[in-house]
């Protein structure tokens, strides 16, 4: 199949530049993502319902997405007194190089053969870095139709511009409802009375006073004996505890595949909320209780393949007491909400930008469990104990400091070994509760993941309407068959829910 790519002619565009050229030095976390060890990219799948008019997108982004100063800045190098010094520095932007679109010969393509070229075609984007003689963004158009787009447009950023969260709210302000081309998307929020977010106060009102300061004094003890167990383990991490060798863990003694290959799969995000509902959860407890389930079948298959000539894999040889641990990103302030953004782009107004990522060491337990509600009962014990942590803001601390005493690359390999010593990487992203347009294209899904990091697997959730699209990104020398983890995800996903509804859990 032939691919020949385009890039638009050429137009001179309206951008925000001062009449002195600006500068910004990098931070210390975009300076981190630019190490060898670090080279993330954010990447994006963006499902739609029309055909693309690349003019209509062209536009869309001169009005937007540029006016950010991140996206009208290209990183430059330079020398100061024997030191390097990167800094952002501000550039008049040419949209039409940075949208691509690939010409796609297109005949005899059924849907099955079209995401199989979607998939080769977003693996092929991880192979290459983006072009850092100008702003370190682009957008591919697809017009390519696939099981479950018309077309599709691809947003590759690297992560130095912004964290997930920024990023994610920075393209929901570049949307409007379809209901409403002037309104901006809305995102759900939990609106909790105060009685049942704040029991402290409750007992303030009804215990004696020095019960009260007991319990205070006691959630104290607890959050720092967390921390403190959580900053250990985390410790020992880096320099020797490993997690166990399973079929889905790279090995970063080794040098790690330069080709990723990124899969999406999307389920009911009804039937999440119809289990968190019932068993009194989060989402985001269900979610990891569904990948726990998923990723204990689908090792279940791989460890029963390695029996030599057996062909019935019912009774597995997976060990017992696998450790297999996750870094989930955790955004450690709060994200400037969408109108801040869009107020942003249209004014140049200030808003909270940056990469302010902290992880947790979430332990996945993974084993054959009769009863498929464990696997929800074990995820939300395990995160209850994380949040009573202050992990998350520690590891974003402890980088800071690093960065300060070691400089980017020593603290670059320190961060790397602790996280190679993991398995995986995970976050769960919210999405609009109503279906957006992306510059005037009705949106079908979004599907976001991140490469560079050093993990074989990365596993995204990204909730949109009432669908919730789970993205995986795999090192193919490791995890050769993404799409049946997917297939263990979903079915997981059906059991847990078939399990509440026989209990009465939903009544």
């Amino acid at each position: 199949m032939e691919i020949r790519t385009r890039r638009l002619r050429r137009h001179t565009v309206e951008t925000i530049v001062e009449e002195e050229e600006e500068e910004e030095p990098l931070s210390p976390a975009a300076r981190l993502f630019h190490a060898p060890e670090f080279n993330c990219n954010i990447i994006s799948v963006i499902g739609l319902n029309r055909k693309i008019e690349p003019d209509v997108i062209i536009e869309g982004i001169k009005q937007t997405l540029i006016r950010h100063p991140r996206f009208s800045s290209k990183l430059v190098n330079s020398w100061n007194k024997n030191r390097q010094e990167q800094k952002w520095v501000r550039t008049n932007v040419v949209v039409e190089d940075h949208v691509i679109i690939p010409k796609i010969e297109t005949q005899n393509i059924e849907n099955a053969n079209a995401d199989t070229f979607l998939e080769s075609y977003v693996s092929d984007l991880t192979t290459f870095p983006l072009d850092t003689s100008k702003p370190l963004w682009e957008v591919h158009l697809l017009d390519l139709k696939t099981s479950d787009a018309e077309n599709v447009a691809i947003l590759r950023i690297h992560h130095s511009v912004g964290d997930g969260m920024s990023m994610m709210s920075l393209v929901l302000a570049c949307t409007r409802k379809t209901s409403d081309p002037n309104e901006l998307p809305s995102l759900p929020y939990n609106n909790r009375l105060a009685s049942e977010s704040s029991p402290l106060k409750t007992s303030s009102r009804c215990c004696p006073r020095l019960f009260w300061l007991v319990m205070v004094l006691w959630s104290v003890v607890v959050l720092v004996s967390n921390t403190v167990c959580d900053a250990l383990e985390f410790i020992a991490t880096a320099l020797f505890l490993k997690d166990s060798e399973t079929p889905i863990k790279g090995d970063f003694r080794l040098k790690k595949s330069k080709q990723m290959r990124l899969v999406h799969r999307t389920v009911s995000l009804d039937d999440i909320k119809l289990i968190k509902n019932a068993m009194k959860m989060t989402v985001n407890d269900v979610v990891l209780g569904v990948s726990q389930a998923g990723l204990s079948q689908y090792l279940k298959r791989r460890f029963g393949e390695k029996k030599a000539g057996e062909q019935d894999v019912s009774k597995s040889d997976m060990p017992n007491g696998i450790r297999l641990r996750g870094a989930l990103l955790v955004n450690i302030r709060p994200t400037s909400g969408i109108q801040e953004i869009a107020d942003m782009m249209a004014t140049g107004s200030k808003c909270r930008w940056g990469n302010w990522i902290g992880y947790i060491i979430f332990p996945f337990s993974i084993a054959l469990c009769d009863d498929p509600l464990e696997h929800l009962r074990r995820a939300k014990s395990i995160i209850d104990r994380k949040k009573n942590s202050l992990e998350a803001v520690l590891t974003f601390v402890v980088g800071k400091i690093l960065l300060k005493l070691l400089g980017v690359q020593r603290t670059a390999h320190v961060i790397n070994r602790a996280l190679s010593n993991t398995t995986m990487s995970f976050s769960n992203l919210v999405g609009p509760i109503e279906e957006i347009s992306f510059y005037g294209h009705t949106v079908t899904y979004m599907a976001p993941s991140v490469y560079g990091h050093p993990h074989a697997l990365t596993m995204h959730f990204q909730s949109y309407m009432n669908k919730m699209t789970i993205s995986l990104a795999v090192d193919p020398t490791v995890i050769s068959d993404p799409h049946t983890l997917c297939d263990d995800l979903e079915e997981s996903l059906r059991s847990i829910k078939a399990a509440v509804q026989e209990t009465g859990f939903t009544q």
